[in-house]
């Protein structure tokens, strides 16, 4: 019977991650590859879908074909759609049907198991063995849902980039699932194919981008409601200042795709009020494409994967900006940017720290091994206590050990509170804050202090 492969993929980096498994040989032979892809934007019509992005059209010869799951569950939306359990047979015959699939042996090839579009496409080919590829740092943290008993069981790998080397996914290790690097010398040379299509794509926006300069990696955080407009303005503002105290005059900025375009104005005002010039990246390529066309000085972002694959890929100096506003924000506890966020906080230097920034180095793996790793598995604890029950005494250890005032900031007072863990406050405290009549108080003496004041 023939054996058909079902790729499911939402990003170009994504993508870029799947076409360097498959040139590795880190995926079995099958028959037929298919690559499905997914526009997972709040109104796809008005997005340019990711098999028409710039840079694709090295990626296709991959894939047998390449199929749209949009099109094909139209007109639910795929973040927000997911099958009935009683319809599940109906649904894997019209797929079977619509693509052609007939009564292949199949197996998919997804990201973002926990969540729809993948786990969606997961429950509707019943059996059928799964591989999960990790495209980012988000693939060190825990896996933050519950995925099912008809979906859990069927994952045989998890296939991810060598981002932090040394470091070890916690994702799906809950479920004995065996983790796998993705050699970064095939991806490399995917994103080399990328970059040139991407090129010749982009024209002139990308053949203009001053060499040697300082790259801003926008971010688009008020869409989430992480931080307000005027936050995130500051935050790209700090990029510019701290790049030219630097001393880099040539500066360029790729925002977010979906950022507003007015955005970049004061950019570029504060750019050239000191002394710097901004150029805006509008074409919207991989950052990766810009570092193998024009080998920017410095990158600069907040907590961009892109920072680590400047860094580990091609040796490129970073900095990080906003991290720790953003420890703080990211709510609820367990959102899963916070293992992101808290890596670039740990290993990179701040922009405004000119003298961290000159004189900072990559960790070497067994430094990550000995100094990241276990406060990552005590983070990865704290976010998803119930799943990775094996890991509370070791968290206990290292927050007794290393819990003080730069390390606090990764961790919330309340959360190891509730989960009784060093640095909690102490248990004869802790009905404080949920008191009624402790709380009442409270705000009788606030509203008497206002109206005296």
């Amino acid at each position: 019977m023939a054996r058909t492969q079902l790729f499911l993929a939402s990003t170009l980096y994504g993508i870029a991650t799947l076409a360097a498994a498959l040139d590795a040989g880190s995926l079995p032979a099958a028959d037929r590859r298919l690559l499905v892809v997914s526009n997972n934007a709040g109104v796809p019509e008005t997005h340019q879908p990711v098999s028409e992005a710039p840079g694709f059209a090295p990626l296709r010869g991959r894939f047998d074909r390449v199929l749209s799951w949009n099109d094909a569950i139209s007109p639910m939306h795929p973040s927000g759609w997911s099958p009935r359990p009683d319809d599940i047979p109906l649904w894997e015959r019209y797929f079977r049907q619509l693509w052609d699939l007939g009564d292949d042996d199949l197996e998919l090839v997804v990201e973002s198991i926990q969540v729809a579009p993948a786990l969606s496409f997961a429950q509707v080919f019943v059996g059928a063995p799964i591989t999960v590829y990790a495209d980012g740092l988000m693939s060190y943290g825990p896996t933050r849902n519950k995925i099912g008993l008809l979906v859990d069981t069927r994952i045989d790998r998890l296939l991810h980039l060598d981002l932090v080397p040394g470091l070890t996914p916690l994702l799906l290790s809950e479920h004995g699932v065996p983790s796998k690097v993705v050699p970064s010398e095939q991806f490399t040379k995917v994103l080399a194919e990328v970059a040139e299509a991407a090129g010749d794509a982009g024209g002139d926006d990308l053949a203009s981008l001053p060499e040697d300069a300082a790259l801003l990696l926008g971010q688009y955080l008020s869409a989430l409601g992480i931080l307000t407009a005027e936050e995130e303005e500051e935050l790209h503002l700090s990029m510019v200042r701290g790049a030219a105290a630097l001393g880099h005059r040539r500066i360029v900025f790729k925002p977010h795709p979906t950022a507003p375009a007015e955005w970049t104005e004061p950019l570029r005002a504060e750019a050239e009020r000191l002394g710097a010039e901004l150029t805006v990246l509008h074409t919207p390529v991989l950052a990766e494409a810009v570092y193998q066309r024009a080998r920017p000085a410095l990158v600069v972002g907040c907590f961009s994967t892109a920072l680590l694959t400047a860094s580990v890929l091609y040796g490129i100096p970073v900095a990080r900006t906003g991290t720790r506003l953003l420890l703080d924000r990211l709510a609820p506890y367990q959102n899963s940017n916070r293992i992101p966020v808290t890596l670039v906080h740990a290993l990179l230097p701040d922009v405004a720290d000119a003298a961290a920034v000159r004189a900072w180095t990559s960790p070497t793996p067994e430094e990550v091994a000995r100094d990241l790793a276990p406060l990552v598995r005590a983070v990865g604890f704290c976010m998803q206590a119930r799943a990775y029950p094996g890991l509370r005494d070791e968290a206990a250890a290292w927050l007794d050990a290393h819990l003080d005032a730069s390390t606090l900031p990764y961790f919330k007072r309340r959360r190891l509170t509730s989960l009784g863990l060093p640095g909690g406050v102490p248990t004869r405290l802790a009905f404080v804050p949920r008191n009624p009549t402790v709380r009442r108080v409270a705000r009788r003496a606030r509203a008497l202090k206002n109206a005296l004041g």
